[in-house]
């Protein structure tokens, strides 16, 4: 088991809540393909919406990848993303700020958020655990 975090807009994130799934990188497959069932993945929201939408910095949502395979939809003719299937789990929003000191993917905590701009990365189990109890998932 491995464990990721996906950075994406709280709207996105919503979506995926909605329709129990994840997208990564705009709908490309590279990313997703990493993902194996069973994984855990954390979501990170910087802002509320991609385009114009407030600060947020927190955690959003947690679950478990829950098929084998990434799979594609039609969105529209020329827009066909690719997805991942998400069991998500019950949970409740966590700040990142009092976070930062004890995550271990932020090596320089002063620009703490360098991390999150790779998108969708790997974590430690103990960083997802301390992200996970924040969200009231243990």
């Amino acid at each position: 088991m491995r464990y990721w975090i996906n950075t994406i807009s709280k709207e996105h994130v919503q979506r995926g809540l909605d329709g129990g799934f994840t997208q990564a990188g705009h709908g490309k497959s590279a990313g997703l393909k990493r993902l194996a069932k069973g994984d855990r993945i954390v979501f990170y929201s910087p802002r509320t919406a991609l385009q114009g939408g407030e600060p947020l910095q927190r955690f959003t949502a947690i679950g478990e990848i829950a098929d084998d395979i990434p799979y594609q939809v039609e969105i529209t003719e020329d827009w066909r993303p690719w997805r991942r299937a998400v069991k998500f789990f019950e949970c409740s929003e966590a700040g990142i700020q009092p976070l930062i000191e004890t995550l271990a993917f932020i090596p320089n905590k002063k620009q703490w958020g360098f991390p999150f701009r790779r998108g969708l990365f790997e974590i430690s189990e103990e960083d997802f655990k301390v992200i996970a109890r924040a969200m009231g998932v243990e």
